[in-house]
Parts: structure tokens; sequence; C-alpha cells
């Protein structure tokens, strides 16, 4: 079994979904600290959807480049409004790479904002 680290961008089956939520098979970047990561099969995740002018003018929406690094295909943002838990063992489809430093240090800046940090 592969050890989900914070940072890790991987592919998740959101469906079903209820009203507005995020679904579908997309990318999600994990942002529950490691010690949990490795002891719990729920994780918090935020789903990663593609870029555009209205998305990108979101404050707690993070742009993120594609890259080798990260695996992903087009530019997009992590919307962070969207955070959710996962049991990774029925929802995981596969691992695409990582976020950079910088780039996880934006979604936290985003998710102080959202929970009032």
């Amino acid at each position: 079994m592969t050890t989900l680290k914070r940072g890790m961008v991987i592919d998740v089956d959101l469906n079903p979904t209820k009203g507005s939520e995020t679904g579908k098979i997309r990318p999600c970047v994990i942002v529950t600290n490691d010690v949990y990561n490795e002891r719990v099969p729920v994780i918090q995740v935020i789903p990663i959807t593609g870029w555009n002018e209205k998305k990108g003018r979101i404050r707690t929406n993070v742009e993120l480049m594609p890259s080798s690094r990260n695996g992903l295909s087009k530019k997009s943002v992590a919307d962070c409004l969207q955070t959710r838990p996962i049991d990774h063992r029925h929802r995981l489809v596969k691992i695409r790479g990582e976020l950079t430093p910088a780039e996880m240090k934006r979604i936290d800046e985003a998710l102080k904002i959202i929970f009032a940090l």
C-alpha cells in the first residue's frame, strides 16, 4: 500500500454528490497532516478543477500550473472552499504527483481564510 502524504495530488472519485458539491473523478490535493494520513483511512482533500477567469478571481481558489511534478495537464485551481473528507480505500483512483511547498503555503493561507483560523 502506498503511503499518502500531505501535498500529494491524487485522482479521487467524488461521486455521489449532492447539491453544489464538486463531483466526478478529479484531481485533489491532500491537506491532512501525515500523522493522520498514516493512521486513518479518512483524509481531507481539496478538489482541483479547470481554471477560468471567474474561478481565478475567487480569493480562496489557489491557481496551479501544470507540471511533471504535480501531474496536472492544464492550468487549474484548488477550490479550497470544497474541502471534504474521503475514505481513500474506496475513493482513490491514482496518484498524480505533488505540489510544491510554495503552492501548499498558498493553500494553507486560503484555508485560514475559509476556516477563520
